[in-house]
């Protein structure tokens, strides 16, 4: 298994080290701010997901923009997780319109604890439907703890291709140290980064447990911009029940 783990992180790696850029996206459109992944999966874990995100940006016309997605996750076993999302954007002066549906599938690697760093890899399919747009990716997934203090990182490979749009492959990443101060609220910090998106900034996570199995998980982030392109505040927010 760590010769596996090695050999993706290195493919991973080349990949996205080696990939020429292709014709970008509008980057008024885009928002690479969304959420860090960690690399575990709970057997017979069952949950419903809302994320929610709010940018301004008074150098674009993307400003006040609402993106919102809605999931429903299951694990299938003690080591893959499958989550089925549905994506909607409000623009300014417009109702809010479904956008598109994201499949998930996460596969933890490695035990808990088997090594100083935990690994896992997440695939996605997302598909928009009022376009002939679709997305492939893979994420590598690694978290590390050092004390008190949670390490985690996120690299993607992405590819982008249909009839509306020239097919391309994009990198992207994403990380966040947090402090475990107690279970219900953990400060930290979180950045974001891919073609367009250069971004970094608070953020707030906890767990507060129900009866049973039942427990709410919850994060709430602030992203300021390290480049132009990167909307000028973006406002992210995590709420998960799991049961």
């Amino acid at each position: 298994m760590r010769s596996a783990r090695y050999k993706l992180a290195g493919v991973a790696l080349l990949c996205s080290a080696g990939m020429d850029q292709a014709l970008a996206d509008n980057p008024e459109h885009h928002n690479g701010v969304g959420s860090v992944n960690d690399p575990y999966v709970q057997a017979m874990e069952r949950e419903i997901e809302l994320r929610t995100i709010f940018q301004t940006d008074a150098k674009s016309s993307e400003d006040n923009i609402l993106r919102q997605r809605i999931s429903y996750g299951f694990s299938i076993s003690d080591r893959v997780f499958l989550e089925a999302y549905a994506i909607g954007t409000r623009l300014p002066d417009q109702s809010f319109e479904l956008e598109g549906y994201e499949i998930e599938t996460k596969i933890q690697l490695t035990e808990q604890g088997e090594y100083n760093t935990d690994w896992g890899v997440i695939l996605e399919y997302e598909r928009q439907i009022s376009e002939s747009i679709a997305e492939l990716a893979t994420v590598l997934v690694a978290s590390r703890q050092w004390g008190n203090w949670v390490g985690t990182l996120n690299l993607g490979i992405e590819y982008e291709f249909g009839s509306n749009i020239r097919d391309e492959i994009d990198r992207f990443a994403s990380g966040q140290w947090r402090y475990r101060y107690r279970e219900a609220f953990e400060p930290g910090v979180e950045f974001y980064a891919d073609e367009f998106t250069l971004g970094i900034g608070p953020v707030l996570t906890g767990v507060i447990r129900g009866n049973g199995n039942n427990k709410w998980h919850w994060e709430a982030g602030l992203i300021a911009p390290l480049n132009d392109t990167t909307p000028d505040q973006t406002l992210r927010f995590l709420l998960e029940w799991e049961f």
